[in-house]
């Protein structure tokens, strides 16, 4: 069975926006700061929507955001 991770680039796609802190991007989608901090840390699995809604906030697609690391076991 294989083992599987999601992975995002939260983080990486909101320091381009100029600078976006967490908190505004959190307010943005409808979290908590410390939600987003835990998306951004990858301790979290966000619901699609909420990923929908980052992806949206930052004028990218969820695709681009989000994508799965798959390890044999």
């Amino acid at each position: 069975m294989k083992e599987v991770r999601i992975k995002n680039s939260v983080k990486f796609m909101r320091m381009e926006q100029g600078e976006l802190t967490q908190g505004e991007l959190a307010q943005k989608v409808g979290v908590t700061r410390q939600t987003m901090n835990l998306i951004e840390a990858q301790k979290y699995n966000p619901t699609i929507k909420v990923c929908l809604l980052i992806a949206s906030s930052l004028n990218t697609t969820i695709d681009k955001l989000f994508w799965i690391e798959e390890d044999e076991v």
